[in-house]
């Protein structure tokens, strides 16, 4: 546009004459023309502004910009121009300094793009956070940096330590190799992350665990964001959008429409974020900018910027950034006209309508049918891990100065203090020093005549076993204890003085309660069935829901290696992901050892317990519980124990020699075969990393005649040698009925996986160990149902405390968004207003909410719990979605623990009733179910226990009917391994795996459980919200997805219908 006279200015109809030129000097391809035009954001957008009829656009083209002098190229007032490969920006920023156009990105700003290393600085500048990193600068390639430390599971960079999962990115901001790296405790390797190739985003590498030293590297904290990207496009300061998508750290595959665009949906940006937008677009002077956002425990950080960056296959912001820019224009070059935006779009007659997606209405639960109003509103599930090679322990004491000097070398010199070895580098070193002291062959065995001595060889060639075994020290299953029990006074080495020195120590080894392959695919395959069934639409209810943003999904585990796996696997049958589960583990899976790990909080009464239930057995002092009433079976002490306990743990003792003497056989075929085979260091090894993927058994090592797995004969025969030297002391003639179900969980590993090794008597072994163990292990949680409440709820209590929170926060924000809706309905206009108005209508309300959050401090309300606090919200966007109700929101919790976790919570759900302060009413759990779960006993492998609360939207908000619980349980994989009649099962069987039982009643067909009566009855049992920790969120979270303004804006946007009659109060 010409420049005016001063005395002057431009009147409206030479306005019309005089359009205001955009200059667009991009590369062609950043503006696809003809027949693609449609999918083109930019032509998209152009073409709504060319059609205010107040701008000529200008394209310049590839031959002007690459050939032609600026002096040359087209005269424009506002100056389009952005970066890309092959772009002469530094000629476009001449251009810009000889025409001075209004430029919409600034120019020099964008050589800091291509810097990382200056985006963090510019970031920090402004007070944007970012992710923890550090710097790592070389001036040639591999250059060795002082600095710089690299070690199994951490880099140093001048003394700041970043553990493993880390990342890595070059410096360079135009190259997008980017390698998370994974710590051993989840399996070890790396992941790169690479520009989109096909179907592909990222590729893990098992075996890759050093880091690249070829260049200069940002290293900066892994962030656990749920599995999930936001990146935000702003269009100014004042306005900036969001969309969500699948991370590429979690699988690497790109989720697609049918289009083959990548799927993507809008989500709602908290007021510290749409701060963030603003000063990100102060910060480097690009109106148009995108940048990724990562949500991590409640905060978020910056870490990328893009520069230009538009939205793609969104009508609605197509019309937002059009307007957005409309006004830019013309309040930089025609501030006196109006950018008021006229009532109809231009453009909106001939707009094609987009078509809309839904669900199915969701169905009512497994226990009857309460109506088409119902819908599922939450899902938690407590979880056993899958199957697992039998957990053992090794105890010695040694006396030889290689340990002790090892011992002393980890534990800082101190002679007195403990030391523990669990990492790759000292696992190794403690091999290399049992190899030394273990003889290859065991000469003169037979004229050995000290027994302690010869057991002593043995543990430490069971050592030597154990820590040989797997290839590489990856994983968290093995670890060392190392204790001084004996000190003496030496010289110092100086001579100056004496100092003390351990001359004996203990040894503990504990190892093995891997997940097996069977133990994966029972995980993956239970995700799957849960998919299909616990939820709506069948299979793609839950996957549409979670793509959608409208599925709060957080899984928990506890600190256990195999319970971690197990929840990784889940995770992938749920989320029907693929590729290896170390990504998956560390990119969905949250650790929470205080709530699923532990029985330190019941030790004394499970003590106790057990002293009771080996008087029953032993002395057979059986009597009735006398507090309550005798007629049913499970109100005894020791209900469940069978009649002939005692002979038949004369019996177990018996039949256990037997296989241990075979599998002591096995073993020394084994050892004479190994005496004689080359030096250990080319010993074929069983990569553990690897096999953390697998879920079909080893087909060659089954073929040679060797037990499955990681397992040699040596390990297995010191396994049953133990188990037979702990369940009777002939000495002392004494039985420990502690360890029947060890024995029990080795025969059954054994018959499922080692059924080739064909041991003469394990199938009646078994028999023996389940009958036993099918009273032992119930009553080792309490003896009688009053006992196994006390424990129950002392193990349990923190996760029923957060159960409790997760249904009441559910329940809260259903009620305000019912409220809200049902207000709006009865006060409001009906729905004509355009979300534009409505957005005008809020600004000021948000404006207000915002500052009155920013000045007051925020409490915790009894119903918000620290960790619910730092869970990551997704939230879709309902203005921008292309979803018919994207009011609909499921929250679900899934929690993965241990045997003692699902038996202490399902004692206290059936036993509730039974505390004082609840006297005459029933139990949660019906009389039919009772009797179920007394006859059940075993909770296996992948036992569940699954709430589910439905809200039914036809009953009055104040009704306690509106919120029902629907409690089920599956017995898990506890199908005999010797059940041959079952085809399934026969066919799972030669995979060496065990159907999962489907989910059973809790409750009477019909039954009517509240929300309000579940309180009640678990109320005494569970943490209370105001015991957990306080919430330390940020204050542009707090609050944001409470109950209040930010709910009201939600439901002011979602267009909801006159015809749903909901009750109000």
């Amino acid at each position: 546009m010409e420049e005016v006279d001063d005395g002057g200015g431009v009147g409206e109809r030479e306005f019309k004459e005089m359009k205001i030129k955009i200059g667009v000097c991009v590369m062609e391809k950043k503006v696809k023309c003809g027949v693609e035009a449609f999918s083109a954001p930019m032509e998209q957008i152009l073409d709504r502004l060319q059609s205010f009829g107040e701008f000529e656009i200008l394209y310049f083209g590839d031959k002007v910009i690459l050939e032609d002098p600026v002096e040359s190229w087209p005269i424009c007032d506002c100056l389009i121009a952005f970066h890309s490969s092959g772009y002469p920006l530094e000629k476009a920023e001449a251009y810009a300094a000889l025409r001075k156009p209004f430029l919409v990105n600034e120019l020099e700003p964008q050589h800091l793009l291509h810097d990382r290393r200056k985006v963090y600085e510019r970031l920090e500048m402004y007070g944007i956070p970012v992710p923890r990193y550090a710097l790592v600068n070389r001036d040639v390639p591999y250059q060795e940096l002082d600095h710089f430390v690299e070690q199994e599971d951490f880099v140093e960079v001048h003394g700041n330590r970043f553990w493993k999962p880390f990342v890595e990115k070059p410096i360079d901001g135009d190259n997008h190799s980017i390698m998370i790296y994974y710590p051993s405790s989840a399996g070890g390797g790396m992941k790169e992350l690479f520009r989109k190739v096909g179907n592909r985003s990222s590729d893990f590498h098992p075996d890759v665990r050093r880091v690249r030293r070829e260049a200069s590297y940002i290293y900066e904290e892994f962030m656990p964001t749920g599995g999930t990207d936001v990146k935000v496009y702003t269009v100014g300061p004042e306005y900036a959008h969001a969309e969500a998508r699948k991370s590429p750290v979690v699988d690497g595959v790109v989720m697609r429409n049918p289009d083959g665009k990548e799927v993507r949906y809008p989500v709602l940006l908290t007021p510290a974020e749409k701060q963030m937008a603003r000063n990100v677009c102060i910060a480097f002077r690009q109106s148009v900018c995108g940048f990724d956002l990562l949500r991590c425990e409640g905060r978020s950080y910056v870490c990328d910027v893009n520069g230009w960056s538009f939205v793609k296959n969104s009508h609605k912001y197509y019309d937002d950034a059009a307007c957005v820019l409309r006004k830019m224009f013309l309040d930089a070059k025609a501030p006196h006209l109006s950018s008021t935006i006229p009532p109809i779009l231009p453009w909106k007659v001939n707009e094609p309508i987009p078509p809309s997606e839904g669900l199915t209405r969701q169905g009512s639960g497994i226990i009857g049918t309460f109506g088409s109003a119902e819908e599922l509103r939450c899902v938690i599930a407590v979880i056993r891990h899958g199957d697992r090679t039998p957990k053992q322990k090794v105890k010695l004491k040694i006396a030889e100065e290689k340990l002790l000097n090892l011992m002393l070398k980890y534990n800082g010199g101190r002679p007195r203090a403990e030391t523990k070895l669990k990492s790759a580098v000292q696992l190794q070193d403690l091999l290399d020093a049992t190899r030394m002291l273990v003889p290859r062959a065991r000469s003169g065995r037979e004229s050995d005549s000290d027994a302690e001595n010869l057991e002593h060889s043995e543990k430490l060639r069971q050592v030597k076993a154990v820590l040989e075994e797997g290839g590489h020290f990856s994983g968290i299953y093995r670890k060392v204890q190392l204790k001084p029990l004996k000190w003496v006074k030496v010289l110092k080495g100086n001579g100056e003085g004496e100092e003390e020195r351990p001359v004996e120590a203990l040894m503990v080894l504990k190892y093995g309660g891997v997940l097996t392959h069977a133990g994966r695919k029972q995980a993956e395959e239970l995700g799957r069935y849960f998919r299909n069934n616990m939820y709506p639409g069948e299979g793609t209810g839950l996957l549409r829901l979670h793509s959608t943003y409208r599925h709060d999904l957080k899984i928990y585990s506890s600190d256990e290696g195999r319970v971690q796996m197990s929840a990784a696997a889940f995770a992938k049958g749920l989320l029907d992901l693929e590729g290896q589960l170390t990504p998956i583990l560390v990119s969905l899976v949250s650790k929470d050892s205080s709530m699923l790990d532990g029985l330190e909080n019941a030790s004394i009464e499970m003590e106790e317990a057990k002293a009771r239930l080996n008087e029953i057995i032993i002395y057979n002092t059986k009597k009735s519980h006398t507090n309550g009433s005798s007629e049913w079976p499970w109100m005894k002490d020791g209900a469940g124990l069978p009649s002939n306990t005692f002979e038949l743990l004369q019996t177990l003792v018996k039949l256990s020699k037997t296989v241990t003497g075979q599998v002591e056989l096995l073993a020394k075929d084994e050892d004479e075969k190994l005496s004689n085979t080359m030096p250990y260091a080319v010993l074929p090894l069983y990569d553990q990393a690897k096999a953390l993927g697998k879920t079909n058994i080893d087909v060659d090592r089954i073929a040679a005649g060797l037990p499955c797995g990681s397992e040699g004969f040596l390990l297995m025969y010191a396994r049953w040698k133990k188990l037979e030297r702990d369940l009777y002391n002939e000495r002392k003639e004494r039985f420990d009925i502690t360890q029947i179900p060890d024995v029990y969980d080795s025969c059954k590993y054994d018959l499922l996986h080692n059924a080739h090794l064909n041991l003469d008597g394990l199938d009646d072994l078994f028999k023996v160990a389940q009958l036993l163990a099918d009273g032992v292990i119930p009553n080792e949680y309490g003896i009688n149902p009053k006992q196994k409440l006390k424990i129950g709820s002392k193990i349990a209590r923190r996760l029923l405390g957060k159960i409790m929170i997760d249904l009441r926060n559910t329940r809260e924000e259903a009620l305000s968004v019912a409220e809200l809706k049902c207000h709006q309905e009865q006060n409001s206009a009906p729905f004509t207003s355009t979300m534009e108005d409505i957005d005008c209508q809020l600004k000021p309300q948000i404006k207000n909410e915002e500052l009155r959050r920013s000045s007051s401090t925020s409490e915790k309300s009894l119903d918000q719990d620290d960790d619910d606090d730092k869970e990551i919200k997704y939230r879709l966007d309902p203005k921008y979605a292309n979803v018919k109700t994207p009011e609909r929101h499921v929250r679900t919790r899934l929690y993965f623990t241990s045997e003692s976790h699902i038996h202490s919570l399902m004692n206290v759900l059936r036993y509730c009733n039974l505390d004082e302060s609840l006297q005459g009413e029933d139990s949660l759990v019906c009389h039919n179910a009772l009797d179920r779960l007394f006859k059940t006993r075993e909770l296996d492998y992948m036992s569940y226990i699954v709430l589910r609360m439905f809200e039914n939207t036809e009953v009055p908000l104040e009704d306690s009917k509106r919120f029902r619980v629907e409690m089920t349980f599956s017995r898990g994989a506890d199908l005999s391994p010797l059940e041959s009649n079952d085809g399934e099962a026969a066919s799972l069987h030669q995979e060496h795996t065990l159907p999962i039982m489907g989910p059973e009643r809790l409750q009477e067909v019909g039954s009517y459980l509240t929300l309000e009566k579940m309180e009640k009855m678990i109320r005494s049992f569970a943490m209370p919200a105001e015991d957990f920790p306080p919430p330390s969120t940020p204050q542009g979270f707090s609050g944001y997805f409470s109950k209040s303004a930010v709910l009201e804006r939600l439901v002011n946007l979602w267009p909801f219908h006159k015809n749903n009659h909901n009750h109000c109060k």
